[in-house]
């Protein structure tokens, strides 16, 4: 079946062609890391791994690139904050990034440069782009690229150069030919991390970094590049117009970003203050809870995110494992391609999540009401099997329901509740109803439910 997807280009679901068969180059704008990742950083993160996920599952072989800023005046600023070296800044919130992308189940991308690592890559494009008078160097020590030398500037966000006007993010200074040049290159402040090159000390601009590290890891011209909604306009804009005056070839072919996390009427961000850290947020959720938040809406939808959401999906996802819980999968390679064909048609228009966990859902009735162990067990397998593309489903499901969910400080221990189980075998044993009931409501109030069937009773955490 055919692959679609949404090019922001075009503003328009496209047919996927691949510049080489079979194959698929991808590059994603990652953190700039000086602080803990928020939720919607989780959203570009888990956004493109699950596209990551099911391009490989159809048969592509992608490599992945998401890049790390690590130069950058955010940085600077808070390392010298806190009386820091940067590096160390920097090396301590890439750890944190990576302990909370294994939280929520993210696979490594297959390269992750760092703007330090790649300084003579972005040194050479900048002196590509002044040769071909596309920058110039002021007289203050930056480097400036010539916005309105580059035709077709806007494309990618539809703003139209003549209109623009100077504003938050585009700076006046006398030293620039035109206010909406963008620097290229910075020279260096006092007491601040410099590198060596032709126009003097200093560090690159976040636009030329991106330009610099993904042509060199994927060549000038690639099939995709992805990020956040906020990157639009002017970094991506920028990557444009830097890249294609450097290598004179078409930058990328499909520009794909995710939608915005919102916080009431705002857009998450930490300008406004009113975004969730990641790691702040694993506190109350699991890490799979919070992932099926991200895949439960469309990757390019706006989303609220409220604790109202988070406990809606939380059941969605126990609905899930409850279907699972005691059925014994004899193989996960046989499953029922029926649900696997409507799956993958639900992911091919545009990698559409919630139509697939919808399928997911058909798949749960049907598992609820089969009678035949055989069955039970190949559609099990086929709910496991589409849960991994996704990133989910992937626990025990006892370890899930046994786990502490909200990880609450003082929640009942599994020994504690296993004791009390017996407790109330032993007063139903006795046909102490009353103790039984009791026993029950009190697992019920720390957060324990009772199932019994079938003289089993076996118990989860809500």
């Amino acid at each position: 079946m055919a692959l679609k997807l949404f090019n922001t280009v075009s503003g328009k679901k496209e047919r996927f062609e691949p510049l080489e068969e079979g194959k698929i180059k991808m590059y994603v704008c990652g953190m700039t890391v000086y602080d803990y990742c928020h939720i919607g950083h989780a959203r570009v993160m888990v956004g493109f791994d699950v596209i990551t996920r099911f391009l490989r599952h159809i048969g592509y072989d992608v490599t992945y690139i998401r890049n790390i800023t690590d130069v950058d005046d955010k940085i600077f600023n808070r390392a010298n904050e806190n009386g820091e070296s940067f590096t160390d800044l920097t090396n301590r919130f890439i750890i944190a990034m990576h302990e909370d992308e294994g939280a929520l189940g993210v696979l490594s991308p297959d390269q992750e440069p760092r703007a330090t690592a790649h300084m003579g890559d972005i040194i050479a494009m900048t002196g590509t782009l002044i040769e071909k008078g596309y920058a110039y160097a002021a007289v203050n020590g930056d480097v400036y690229y010539r916005v309105k030398k580059f035709d077709g500037y806007g494309k990618l966000s539809k703003k139209n150069v003549d209109d623009l006007q100077s504003g938050a993010r585009i700076g006046i200074e006398a030293h620039k030919e035109d206010p909406l040049d963008f620097a290229l290159w910075k020279a260096a402040k006092e007491g601040e991390a410099y590198w060596d090159s032709p126009w003097g000390r200093g560090r690159p601009g976040w636009h030329i970094e991106c330009s610099a590290m993904s042509t060199c890891c994927l060549g000038p011209t690639f099939d995709i590049h992805g990020g956040g909604p906020d990157l639009k306009f002017p970094h991506h804009e920028n990557e444009i117009a830097q890249s294609e005056a450097a290598t004179g070839e078409k930058y990328v072919n499909y520009w794909m970003h995710a939608g915005a996390i919102r916080v009431g009427k705002d857009k998450m961000s930490k300008s406004l203050g009113n975004f969730k850290t990641i790691r702040e947020e694993l506190k109350t959720y699991s890490g799979e809870t919070i992932r099926y938040f991200l895949i439960s809406s469309h990757y390019r939808s706006q989303v609220e995110y409220s604790p109202v959401s988070l406990n809606e999906v939380q059941s969605a996802l126990d609905r899930f494992y409850q279907a699972l819980r005691g059925i014994a999968i004899t193989d996960l390679h046989t499953i029922d391609d029926n649900y696997q064909m409507r799956f993958d048609s639900a992911m091919c228009d545009d990698f559409n999540t919630p139509e697939a966990l919808a399928v997911m859902f058909d798949l749960v009735k049907a598992l609820n009401s089969s009678q035949i162990d055989v069955e039970k067990s190949v559609l099990a397998a086929t709910l496991v099997r589409l849960g991994g593309i996704l990133g989910i489903l992937q626990q025990d499901p006892e370890v899930y329901f046994k786990s502490t969910q909200n990880n609450v400080d003082g929640a009942v221990s599994e020994e504690e509740i296993e004791a009390m189980i017996t407790e109330r075998a032993s007063a139903r044993a006795k046909k102490d109803w009353a103790e039984s009931d009791r026993i029950r409501d009190k697992l019920m109030a720390q957060g324990v439910v009772l199932d019994d069937a079938k003289g089993v009773t076996s118990w989860r955490r809500l």
